[in-house]
């Protein structure tokens, strides 16, 4: 399935990566930055603003699991959209771990940017991916 993927001049195939994923997300500004994109797993940095958040949604077909980074937050988390069964306050160090096919929403209830990497499995975004506001990511 991700092999034809990678077989394109704008997605060339994964290669081996190392850095320092807390520094690079709190270093991030992006609403979203795309960090590494393998053949089933993908890496992706954000930086969500004071008093927002990453938008209520869901992934059929994609495991998800976010790392806070810097901040704190709130997720919510359910089978319904509107009625999140799963409510919990979330800080630096702690990790979400969200099922396919979950509606989720992780809102910053800080004073200052939230910063988390993200993982889906399998990958989510195009490689390479950047938005820059929550708004060029509504558009994707």
């Amino acid at each position: 399935m991700y092999h034809d993927y990678f077989n394109t001049p704008m997605n060339p195939p994964p290669t081996p990566h190392v850095t320092n994923v807390p520094q690079k997300a709190v270093q991030n500004s992006n609403f979203r930055t795309t960090l590494w994109t393998g053949r089933y797993a993908q890496m992706t940095l954000m930086c969500i603003p004071v008093c927002s958040d990453i938008g209520l949604e869901i992934h059929e077909d994609t495991d998800q699991i976010i790392r806070i980074e810097q901040g704190i937050a709130v997720v919510k988390m359910g089978m319904c959209k509107n009625q999140p069964d799963f409510v919990q306050n979330v800080c630096k160090q702690d990790t979400i771990f969200i099922p396919a096919g979950t509606w989720h929403n992780v809102i910053n209830t800080g004073n200052i940017p939230l910063k988390v990497s993200v993982i889906y499995a399998p990958p989510h975004h195009p490689a390479g991916t950047i938005h820059v506001t929550k708004e060029d990511a509504m558009m994707y």
